[in-house]
């Protein structure tokens, strides 16, 4: 039912703070900024991340985008025949979102999720705040969000069932995590079991490894500001790191993200954790940290290799 995500609101935020976390490191456009609202753009669309101060019920917004006004209703009524409560939104809050029109509805978990037709789109190009090569959107749309959860086995029949999440794969350890997807992208969704509710992180793709090289130099020059190191995903190949945003989520910046054959695609288990190499997590207990490392060395150990994905005319074939 649903094609992408589509943006992300966050309320309760340090929008100065914002500011600067999202044009000096995440090289974002700014196209609106008060004292208590920053949006934020990354493409052809007016925003795809805003932040507001003033603290609301709801702590995120997460926007899906479907097709059209009838993809819209029937997920509306779909969502009504299973008991869940939809609103319409008003004329005004599609303007402020800058889509034809949405509805609003919440998750088990008491997560704001929108859906919405019709997005805006802005001809002027985007101007990056630093100098990077821009995103990987379009399609695809803003990149994926990751939930903490209670219980997954609680949460995930309502994004499978009634939203049309399909399951990419899972591991079961250092920690529970399940990975969903709705277009080619690897996951536009994914829950990590942490016996708590709440966003884990947001994840932007780069068009060019060195934007992401560049953004951890500058990451590495604050203190405190990586969350997760330098390192490679064994599921959907992105080459990232992890810098702990102004709220109390992170930031995935990273390169190279897998795309899938949805006719085709299997899912399946990792057994040798979710990362290649790298990505130490400061997140984690020690012993998970000490887990995932021993998981990363036994996948080096058994030789694990994964190809790498480029977007057309980004590289050269040597010999």
């Amino acid at each position: 039912m649903l094609d992408s995500l589509g943006y992300l609101g966050v309320s309760g935020a340090d929008v100065t703070a914002w500011q600067k976390f999202a044009t000096t490191l995440l090289g974002m456009q700014v196209t609106d900024h008060t004292l208590s609202t920053l949006a934020l753009r990354m493409d052809d669309r007016p925003q795809r991340l805003f932040l507001e101060a003033a603290r609301s019920k709801n702590q995120y917004t997460i926007g899906w985008e479907v097709a059209d006004a009838a993809a819209l209703e029937r997920l509306a009524a779909a969502l009504d025949a299973a008991s869940v409560a939809v609103t319409p939104g008003s004329v005004d809050l599609a303007a402020q979102r800058g889509v034809q029109s949405l509805i609003s509805f919440e998750d088990p978990i008491g997560n704001r999720l929108e859906a919405y037709h019709g997005p805006a789109r802005i001809l002027d190009p985007f101007k990056a705040s630093r100098a990077i090569s821009g995103f990987r959107t379009g399609p695809l749309g803003l990149g994926h969000v990751v939930l903490t959860v209670e219980s997954i086995d609680a949460v995930a029949p309502f994004y499978q069932r009634l939203l049309g999440f399909r399951l990419s794969d899972y591991t079961l350890a250092p920690f529970k995590a399940f990975f969903y997807h709705i277009n080619p992208r690897h996951h536009s969704l994914a829950m990590i079991e942490t016996g708590s509710n709440g966003l884990h992180h947001l994840m932007l793709e780069l068009t060019s490894l060195d934007d992401v090289g560049q953004a951890y130099d500058i990451a590495q020059t604050e203190n405190d500001r990586i969350a997760v190191t330098l390192g490679r995903h064994s599921n959907d190949f992105m080459t990232s790191f992890y810098a702990k945003a102004p709220s109390p989520f992170m930031v995935e910046y990273g390169w190279g993200g897998r795309s899938i054959d949805l006719a085709t695609w299997q899912p399946l288990e990792y057994t040798f954790g979710p990362s290649l190499w790298g990505h130490e997590r400061s997140w984690l207990t020690q012993d998970k940290r000490r887990e995932a490392r021993s998981l990363r060395l036994k996948a080096a150990q058994l030789g694990h290799r994964a190809p790498v994905y480029v977007l057309e005319g980004n590289y050269s074939v040597t010999s």
